[in-house]
């Protein structure tokens, strides 16, 4: 008996480019800042970059970022999705099919589940290094469709150091932990004198790196209200994007290494027969 739960992951893990999914338990800790920073600053190294906004019913990259074109799918048969290219990186998001608008996407959660595998599936991505995904916040449809069916290679958690968004990235974590999803790391938005600094805790507690802290300043929003990516305008963030940019680099080598080796041996394996 056919199992479509199986078909669609085996199909999702075929596609060849490394993927991040970028998450956190709690809305408005800046996910969408981050994945948007990680994905420039992959592409300013010279990979080949794709970021999904899949927040499907408030996406907010086309609007951080300042792009108002649209997703035309491309001709012939396959009549696949075409990206948006925004200064060398591929986009698709709901907000690009009528971009600039406010009304609201009123969906439920099995048609969420269907366009986030359409954005995997049906994008002529081409031939990527990274794909980066902007999962919307929680514990329900699109992160749970993410984390077990999109094959994630890994997943970024971003919190902010309040009680509330501590908690509810516990919360996040767990979930990940549960579904057997690698964590890349926990980074820390918003620190300072206001909010303080409490997520180095929960890192060590779950026992997965703690990526840093990013101070909340006048100069990075700034940066953000001109469209423009902080972590290659703001020196201070300069540390933490390249311990990033390095975490994700050696991840990425060490699993195409252990994926190598295991064809090589299912190769001698199958010789021997």
């Amino acid at each position: 008996m056919e199992n479509p739960f199986l078909d669609q992951k085996n199909s999702l893990s075929k596609l060849k480019m490394f993927k991040i999914g970028v998450h956190s338990g709690k809305g408005g800790v800046g996910k969408t800042f981050v994945a948007v920073n990680v994905a420039y600053s992959l592409a300013a190294k010279g990979y080949k970059v794709g970021l999904v906004d899949a927040d499907i019913d408030c996406p907010n990259v086309p609007k951080f970022l300042s792009v108002n074109s649209m997703l035309v799918r491309e001709q012939g048969g396959s009549a696949k999705l075409e990206p948006v290219v925004h200064n060398g990186v591929k986009i698709v998001s709901t907000a690009l099919f009528n971009p600039g608008k406010e009304d609201p996407i009123i969906i439920r959660g099995p048609i969420k589940h269907r366009m986030l595998l359409d954005f995997l599936q049906s994008v002529n991505w081409g031939d990527l290094d990274y794909l980066v995904i902007d999962l919307p916040p929680g514990t329900a449809d699109v992160p749970l469709s993410a984390m077990q069916l999109a094959a994630l290679d890994t997943l970024l958690l971003v919190t902010t150091p309040t009680k509330e968004a501590i908690l509810d990235t516990t919360r996040a974590l767990n979930m990940a932990k549960k579904l057997n999803v690698l964590i890349l790391g926990l980074l820390e938005n918003m620190s300072g004198e206001i909010f303080g600094s409490n997520a180095e805790n929960i890192a060590n507690s779950f026992d997965i790196p703690y990526l840093g802290s990013i101070p909340l300043s006048k100069e990075t929003a700034q940066i953000n209200e001109n469209a423009e990516i902080a972590f290659l305008k703001n020196p201070v963030l300069f540390k933490i994007r390249d311990n990033l940019v390095d975490l994700i680099d050696g991840i990425r080598n060490s699993i195409n290494l252990e994926r190598s080796s295991r064809l090589v041996k299912s190769a001698q394996e199958m010789s021997k027969k």
